[in-house]
């Protein structure tokens, strides 16, 4: 006979616990968010933490909104974007969207895979830009609520956008504390290429504020990959020692931006991407961290990738009005995506974005939010 406080009742109590189910800390719901021009329902899910809350609707499977506090408590916004998601059909730079099945570009529009040329849309000049004209950021997925979050899929058929295979892909956004995890899958039928990101423009000091010049950034790279006229990737994997691209300790993000600098011009400032300091070829390994000093607000980038595309939202000109009538100005939002790097497809000396059937294509990448003490 067991006594109740005995070691026996500990031992029971410690069994039933590990056998029990955990119930989810996150909050998950669903709500209407509109409708496509072809009057197909939008829905949005919110993933509610304590006090990080992440929006995400099915159109684009794209991030909306993620609120999170600042020194003193108090939640901000800090992804720029819109408040309907007819502004996002309408008129979006790729707001909080997942984007392939490319992300980032492939030169001329076009890749030769088994002896054979595909020829993509060109919407970047000569270049395919995230998938072509209606790449996933236009798509409406499927989705459903999960544990701590939702899970989004589509399929892309067999010639969409030129690119070859039935692609299953599946995206899935959890949060956890202070975390938001975003893991994609993918598999086809077909030899093909595929490449996924999300493209969120983040401002930690809240979307509206202002442009993110002062904000600071650390990036874990020792090299970047430079670009041409038309930010084709050359093929060479450059050291960012002595350059404005060295960003391994903290530099504000405005603080070189407007050197002299052949990059730097071609780009309109920062939109490269960096080849990550990785010690094997799988698992996480932070990429990057910001902190905003005004707000006191953090962001860790953790990622299975082997790159990043750090890009300072130079194309943002103050045409667009977004949540709450602001406008975005140059500069007032930046995106780290985490990819294998652009233009892959024509480069040999870079991590193979080929997928074949009877493979699976899975990265993770974490944002992860804290706070600083003092300005």
């Amino acid at each position: 006979m067991v006594r109740p406080g005995s070691l026996g009742a500990v031992v029971i109590l410690a069994g039933l616990l590990l056998s029990t189910p955990l119930i989810a800390a996150t909050r998950v719901s669903k709500q209407p968010f509109g409708k496509t021009p072809e009057g197909t329902a939008i829905d949005l899910y919110e993933l509610a933490d304590g006090t990080v809350e992440a929006r995400i609707m099915t159109y684009g499977a794209t991030l909306v909104s993620l609120k999170v506090p600042d020194r003193t408590g108090k939640p901000g916004d800090i992804v720029l974007g819109y408040d309907s998601a007819e502004n996002y059909i309408a008129n979006s730079p790729y707001f909080g969207a997942i984007v392939g099945r490319y992300a980032n570009r492939i030169a001329h529009g076009q890749f030769q895979l088994d002896g054979r040329t595909y020829s993509l849309p060109k919407n970047d000049g000569e270049n395919s830009l995230h998938g072509g004209t209606r790449g996933f950021d236009k798509v409406l997925w499927s989705a459903h609520a999960i544990e701590n979050g939702v899970e989004f899929t589509c399929l892309s058929k067999d010639g969409d956008q030129g690119y070859p295979g039935n692609l299953k892909v599946t995206v899935r956004y959890t949060l956890v504390g202070n975390a938001l995890r975003i893991e994609y899958s993918a598999t086809t039928d077909k030899d093909t290429v595929v490449n996924l990101s999300n493209h969120s423009y983040f401002n930690l000091a809240g979307e509206g504020s202002g442009d993110i010049l002062q904000e600071r950034l650390e990036i874990h790279a020792s090299r970047f990959t430079p670009v041409d006229s038309t930010l084709i990737p050359t093929g060479a994997l450059e050291a960012v020692a002595g350059t404005p691209f060295d960003f391994r300790t903290f530099h504000a993000i405005g603080e070189r931006i407007n050197d002299k600098d052949e990059q730097l011009v071609r780009g309109k400032g920062y939109d490269h991407n960096w080849v990550l300091d990785r010690k094997s070829a799988s698992g996480l390994v932070e990429a990057a961290r910001v902190q905003d000093p005004a707000s006191g607000r953090t962001l860790r980038v953790l990622t299975t990738q082997p790159g990043l595309q750090f890009y300072s939202g130079n194309f943002l000109d103050g045409s667009i009005v977004g949540k709450g009538g602001h406008v975005y100005a140059h500069r007032s939002g930046f995106c780290l995506e985490t990819q294998h790097f652009p233009d892959s497809p024509h480069h040999a000396n870079f991590p193979s974005t080929v997928l074949r059937p009877g493979e699976r294509y899975h990265s993770i990448t974490v944002f992860e939010f804290g706070t600083t003490e003092g300005k």
